[in-house]
């Protein structure tokens, strides 16, 4: 009886295709329950994000003294205020994660679930340095004024773009108001993205560890992965829990705490931890243009890969896999020069490690690529 209801209606068959029924392969690991963890994430920042703009005022004068009566004033505003800070760089944890395994494994040979997936981790970016500005701290103001004015560096309508993403000749009131506009709806596009996502995924089969086809081996998503997702539920709840409770300001940065004031500048401008690497690539351009063209190439960058490379993943390729673990070296590394002052030998350092990091996903991946298709035509196996 229940089965006959989730295929024949309408609108409850599609959740049974995307999240009952669908034919999974049989040998994922955790590592394929981050897919879910990230729309439970997206599920609790809108939830409490909702709350909280119900007591926050986009108004310059009102702005941080407005968060400030939510974390003070407001019955468990603290909560939704710590649970929602601290939700995001858990996100972006989560988020670098999937990311991390997609390259691992070779999911970017799917190429349509990968391509949205990377256009939702551009929007999840621009989602999270609109909410960086809401609080207006002293970094939140300073933050917004250092990357708009990145704009400035297009050619010709450079100057025209930052005043228009500003609505007047300086960061003002009306930035805030549509900066606030814009945080709040994004989220849910970002919701409908994530559906699509699924869509393609359902379309074209999940991938799994050893990269090979999986027809004759699939089990039904629900009870096999439900009961693993909820393990990996559990850990969230745990990892956002402490955070919120026991570490609240830890992922934070102390000037934030500071109302903005456009006649002081901090010493040392940076942004969320999450950002740090890609401000480390814009660092080491000392041209600003190609610090800006460098920026939004250590993302897009992601788009060229399904066309750029074609294999199977890691699993078997000892020498792909010891270049994917030198790549999270240095991604950790451009992530903790992103927080150091722009002076020497921190900028020598990020340029080499920024040049690594290109020349992974435009080099070495498609000459991995290339050697595996190889080996596999000479009957050789990889070492």
């Amino acid at each position: 009886m229940t089965k006959s209801i989730r295929n024949k209606n309408p609108v409850i068959s599609i959740v049974n295709g995307l999240l009952i029924d669908l034919p999974t392969p049989s040998n994922l690991s955790y590592f394929w329950s981050f897919g879910s963890l990230l729309g439970l994430c997206l599920g609790v920042q809108i939830i409490t994000g909702i709350f909280l703009a119900m007591h926050y005022c986009p108004d310059v004068s009102l702005a941080f003294s407005s968060a400030e009566h939510i974390t003070r004033d407001v019955n468990f505003g603290f909560i939704l205020r710590y649970i929602h800070a601290n939700g995001a760089s858990v996100f972006f944890l989560f988020v670098y994660l999937h990311i991390g395994r997609g390259l691992f494994y070779g999911s970017f040979r799917k190429l349509m679930p990968w391509n949205v997936g990377v256009i939702i981790f551009l929007l999840m970016i621009l989602t999270a340095f609109l909410g960086y500005v809401l609080p207006w701290g002293q970094m939140s103001f300073w933050a917004v004024t250092v990357i708009t004015n990145l704009l400035s560096a297009v050619p010709y309508i450079g100057d025209d773009l930052v005043r228009w993403v500003w609505g007047g000749f300086s960061v003002s009131n009306a930035t805030l108001n549509r900066f606030y506009s814009f945080h709040y709806l994004f989220p849910f596009l970002l919701v409908g993205l994530a559906f699509i996502h699924l869509i393609g995924l359902h379309e074209v089969g999940a991938g799994n560890p050893t990269g090979l086809k999986s027809e004759v081996d699939k089990v039904a998503f629900h009870y096999s992965y439900s009961a693993k997702d909820l393990y990996g539920f559990l850990v969230y709840a745990l990892i956002l829990c402490v955070l919120a409770f026991l570490f609240p300001y830890a992922l934070g940065e102390a000037e934030n705490y500071k109302e903005a004031d456009p006649l002081v500048t901090p010493v040392h401008i940076k942004p969320e931890w999450y950002f740090l690497f890609a401000y480390a690539i814009l660092r080491a351009v000392p041209n600003k243009l190609g610090g800006v063209v460098a920026l939004v190439s250590s993302i897009v960058v992601l788009l060229l890969l399904p066309y750029l490379a074609q294999f199977r993943g890691f699993g078997f390729w000892r020498l792909g896999e010891i270049f994917f673990w030198i790549f999270v070296g240095d991604f950790f590394l451009l992530t903790w020069l992103g927080g150091l002052p722009p002076e020497e030998p921190y900028l020598f350092v990020s340029q080499i490690t920024s040049v690594f990091y290109f020349v992974y996903f435009l080099i070495l991946l498609p000459l991995e690529a290339y050697m595996g298709r190889w080996a596999l035509k000479d009957g050789r196996k990889i070492i």
